[in-house]
């Protein structure tokens, strides 16, 4: 399961809108290798469903995740915030055993 914060559903919702997507697009979150840490979240608006995503829902909100990707992800929480320290989507992991200074790669 993959959770998402009210701060995060709201700036989903907003972008979808202001960058023309239809609520056909849902939010696909993916692992690959990369950063300085060795592991890279991507995050991206997809319109459609592989045959080995996963689909979660929460609070109205559709995230596809590949099976690979999923290992990784279990019992994340994708929050966003516009603080001083920074603004974007931020992913709390409990399986990441380290992460980088900006948050974006992260090390099992």
């Amino acid at each position: 399961m993959i959770n998402v914060t009210d701060k995060a559903k709201d700036k989903i919702v907003e972008i979808r809108q202001n960058d023309g997507f239809s609520d056909n697009h849902n939010i696909r979150v993916a692992v690959k290798g990369g950063g300085c840490s060795g592991l890279m979240y991507d995050l991206i608006f997809d319109a459609n469903i592989q045959n080995n995503d996963e689909v979660f829902e929460d609070k109205g909100i559709k995230i596809l995740v590949d099976k690979k990707s999923l290992l990784y992800l279990l019992g994340t929480t994708l929050d966003f915030s516009d603080g001083l320290n920074g603004k974007g989507f931020q992913f709390v992991n409990p399986n990441a055993s380290r992460t980088c200074g900006c948050g974006e790669s992260f090390a099992v």
